[in-house]
């Protein structure tokens, strides 16, 4: 069935570590090797031998129209004639920069960048050099990319390979980084009583996607905001999954909770590499060249990437899309809430809008410890058996699943079935 993959993959490995450019791709969490994907349209994924999947990794996210969306594919078309960089500006970052100012409530400047770990490590960097502080708070496993100070008690594929931060990382790198358990008032506010006056930032999903979906109670991204700014201290929401996923303003508009800073990624790039960060003007504009604190990149603001960024945020700014989006992902996770229900198996899901997570748990899940908690070998016997029905998951319990405008009700009416029967079988 996987040949041609699993040539593919025997070959790789003699070159790339361990087969892959990103650890959960290489499928161990759920015993199976990769697939190598050779094409993809709409809701579906063909493999090197041709084997058709409904996909609901999206690219992990930014694929929110569907995979080839034809506005996507005109604009790169377009442009592409014209040269694909030039490491000089030029009007598309304008553009880019006015959609998202406009559509992100707290944003009033904004920077591009290469990827979400470039916005999240450049953002505390600004952080660090605005305040005059050092120390960095964070949340037992969410992932904001793969910075040094930032591999502490991380989810992804640090939660998926059960890796406990990283070597490599220096030691007086990690003293600087504060790492609480996710949702839980008390111990943000024990922290700021003792280092307080030490603490540059918080960074935080404000909807956690790492770890499976995990949602926040309101009052704890309310007592983050409210004890940053009492005590100088900057509040920085890592968006990468969430901005323009959950609604066009992100988590902080479906909130209601404006950060001093804010990290995009992903949908921004309409699925070509690309990533950003911006907020309170007085902020960035301590950014070079205009301040003193630096970040550059040769590949910053391609051309490209703008191009495609910018044809699916203009799709986006049409706010009944995510009304549409609700629709789909209310019937996908309902329809395994029930599937599992049917054949007996405890199933907690964890959903808002079009993207969710499901944890094979009696109990609710409200942060890593409780995640860690749900039985992983489940879902690994669910993942394969949802692959041989042409279903494509994400390989691993600590990630997300997203649905798209591309997926329509055949498609997540097949999904239910096949979960169903998986699940009947486990």
């Amino acid at each position: 069935m996987s040949e041609k993959s699993s040539a593919l993959f025997q070959r790789a490995v003699q070159l790339i570590p361990g087969g892959v450019n990103s650890p959960v791709r290489a499928g161990k969490a759920v015993g199976i090797d990769p697939l190598f994907i050779s094409r993809a349209e709409g809701c579906y994924m063909w493999d090197a031998d041709g084997n058709r999947y409904i996909d609901y990794v999206c690219s992990w996210g930014p694929m929110i129209l569907g995979h080839g969306y034809p506005d996507i594919i005109r604009a790169l078309e377009k442009r592409i004639s014209r040269g694909t960089s030039y490491g000089a500006p030029t009007d598309l970052e304008v553009e880019m920069a006015e959609m998202i100012v406009d559509m992100v409530p707290s944003i009033e400047m904004v920077r591009m960048v290469n990827s979400g770990t470039e916005a999240t490590m450049s953002a505390i960097r600004l952080a660090r050099g605005f305040t005059g502080r050092d120390k960095i708070v964070k949340f037992d496993g969410c992932y904001h990319g793969h910075a040094d100070s930032l591999l502490v008690s991380a989810g992804s594929g640090v939660a998926t390979l059960g890796i406990p931060g990283s070597p490599g990382v220096p030691k007086d790198m990690a003293m600087h980084t504060i790492s609480l358990p996710y949702n839980s008032l008390d111990s943000v506010t024990k922290a700021f009583e003792r280092y307080g006056k030490d603490i540059a930032a918080v960074i935080v999903e404000p909807v956690a996607g790492n770890m499976g979906l995990v949602l926040p109670d309101r009052a704890f991204l309310l007592t983050l905001r409210d004890v940053t700014k009492h005590s100088g201290a900057l509040l920085i929401f890592d968006e990468v999954i969430t901005g323009f996923r959950v609604g066009p303003g992100g988590a902080q508009e479906f909130y209601g909770i404006m950060p001093d800073l804010t990290c995009l990624g992903k949908i921004i790039g309409g699925g070509l590499p690309v990533g950003a960060f911006g907020g309170r003007r007085e902020i960035m504009e301590r950014m070079a060249p205009v301040g003193e604190i630096y970040q550059a990149g040769t590949l910053s603001g391609n051309p490209l990437a703008m191009a495609a960024g910018l044809a699916t945020l203009k799709i986006l700014k049409n706010r009944e899309i995510y009304n549409e989006l609700e629709e789909k992902g209310r019937a996908l996770f309902s329809g395994l809430e029930i599937a599992a229900r049917i054949a007996g198996q405890d199933i907690k899901v964890n959903r808002i809008g079009s993207m969710g997570s499901i944890f094979f748990t009696k109990d609710p899940v409200k942060d890593y410890g409780s995640a860690k908690k749900a039985n992983a070998v489940k879902y690994a016997k669910f993942y394969r058996a949802m692959l041989q029905k042409g279903i494509y998951l994400a390989p691993s319990p600590f990630e997300t699943a997203f649905v798209s405008m591309a997926h329509d009700k055949d498609s997540i009416q097949k999904t239910v079935e096949c979960a169903a029967e998986s699940m009947k079988g486990l």
